[in-house]
């Protein structure tokens, strides 16, 4: 009986079946045709606007995205390269931001509509990720920015919050291949909008994005010494101003840095499209 019984045993051990790392497809390609279809550069494409309504018709396919990045183990992404891994970040965030708005159309105005008082809609566990339900605020602030071999200030105008401040949701996902080009096109297009970011009227500030005050530590420039964000913005002088002067005063730190207004509007079609 032990004899059989060890035989059982080793015959088991052959057919059972093994577990193998989910297929990954690390073009994104579920999420790029959604993206394509339903999100639309503006006019000038320093932004972009949603068209949520017809998004929802393609929840299913959404849903299908997601659940392929919900079968991803910690044991799959530990295994893949920065690239590869920064940018199924940045698309997690993104998509699951997409489906957090959709769960409020077609009235939402805000996705801090859909909060409240002692809920932040950042801080809902949503999202099956690496083996744990985590909130958008887990996926940006925990495991993007929270990476120590990431240190991508960057990462700020590729993560989209669905609002109009926020740098525009690219009409496709970000891919490891592509990952340096997106993330350049992505912060040349937020810095060149003048409506959040430019120089003032009297010449003697900068006007920018709340962003850069949330997050002013992240803006550390490799290249300058001045103090964060300055240092980052000086980077990118000729943005803020067509004047080589002006410029140059943006390089050398000249400029007080003031802070806009962040608008929460609903990055959609329709409010795009709503008379002021």
């Amino acid at each position: 009986m032990r004899l059989l019984y060890a035989i059982y045993i080793c015959i088991s051990l052959v057919i059972a079946p093994v577990r193998t790392s989910a297929a990954v497809d690390h073009t994104h390609a579920g999420l790029t045709v959604l993206l394509a279809k339903h999100v639309r550069w503006s006019a000038d494409g320093h932004a972009s606007q949603v068209d949520y309504v017809g998004l929802k018709t393609d929840r299913v396919a959404l849903k299908a995205y997601l659940t392929q990045l919900a079968e991803i183990t910690q044991a799959d992404f530990d295994g893949w390269n920065s690239g590869q891994r920064m940018a199924f970040l940045i698309n997690a965030y993104n998509a699951w931001t997409l489906e957090l708005i959709l769960t409020g159309e077609p009235d939402l105005v805000s996705i801090k509509d859909l909060g409240s008082l002692f809920s932040s809609p950042w801080k809902q566990a949503i999202a099956p990720l690496l083996g744990k339900t985590r909130s958008l605020d887990d996926i940006e602030h925990g495991l993007l920015r929270g990476a120590p071999d990431f240190a991508e200030p960057r990462i700020h105008f590729a993560v989209n919050c669905a609002s109009i401040g926020c740098p525009a949701l690219r009409p496709e996902a970000y891919t490891a291949t592509k990952l340096e080009a997106q993330l350049a096109d992505q912060t040349t297009r937020f810095l060149s909008d003048r409506s959040r970011n430019r120089m003032s009227a009297d010449g003697k500030a900068l006007e920018v994005s709340k962003l850069f005050d949330w997050y002013a530590d992240d803006f550390t420039s490799k290249s300058s010494a001045l103090s964060p964000p300055a240092g980052f913005l000086a980077e990118y002088a000729e943005q803020f101003s067509d004047d080589p002067a002006a410029q140059q005063r943006v390089r050398a730190g000249e400029l007080e840095i003031e802070f806009l207004d962040y608008d929460w509007s609903l990055n959609s079609v329709a409010a795009a499209a709503a008379p002021p």
